[in-house]
């Protein structure tokens, strides 16, 4: 995948990513970000449930189990629904930098099928970092962490802030989240998504 997109290429004065120091320790599990976030949260009946942990470095590991209702083709999960697995996996590196990032760009590849009830396993890691540009790929697989490539992932997330989510959210939810009185609850809310 390296080299096809120049979007996707980090500049040669990129540095290379630092894990911050508060940072959840490796094998954390990272949890929610927003109750309410189809990739990750608990509110979402038919959401991906996806469950992230801290790796070592600026890397994560999730995990997510295909459903019925994540389906495109009969008994086949929909690509979407991949890229979306995908997509919020490689958001979650950005908590062990401590930023708040929303996806610039995703260039997903399907290598193979991903039948109904498989648990797709998925590892992150941010590549590089130019100014406000993380630059990060995944990859993920079926039967097993070693398991074969099912699909693989390149990305560009843009560090933003807080008034990125607040100035063009719903204010509704805009006003739940700010009133949420856990105050790490509160600001992960606003840690990924475009």
């Amino acid at each position: 995948m390296s080299g096809r997109n120049t979007a996707l290429t980090p500049p040669a004065d990129a540095a290379e990513p630092v894990r911050h120091p508060d940072a959840p320790p490796p094998g954390e599990l990272l949890g929610a970000h927003y109750e309410h976030c189809f990739g990750c949260g608990d509110g979402q009946p038919h959401g991906l449930h996806l469950a992230a942990r801290a790796g070592e470095g600026v890397r994560v590991s999730a995990e997510f189990t295909v459903k019925p209702a994540h389906q495109g083709a009969p008994g086949l999960a929909h690509g979407g629904v991949l890229a979306t697995a995908l997509d919020e996996t490689l958001g979650s590196l950005n908590w062990l930098l401590r930023v708040i990032a929303v996806t610039g760009r995703l260039e997903t590849d399907f290598v193979r099928p991903v039948p109904v009830g498989t648990v797709l396993y998925l590892e992150a890691e941010v590549t590089a970092v130019a100014g406000r540009k993380i630059y990060s790929r995944a990859v993920g697989r079926i039967g097993g962490p070693q398991g074969p490539v099912a699909l693989r992932a390149e990305a560009l997330f843009i560090e933003v802030k807080v008034d990125h989510f607040t100035d063009n959210g719903r204010p509704e939810e805009i006003r739940a989240a700010m009133a949420d009185p856990d105050q790490v609850r509160r600001a992960r809310a606003f840690e990924v998504n475009p």
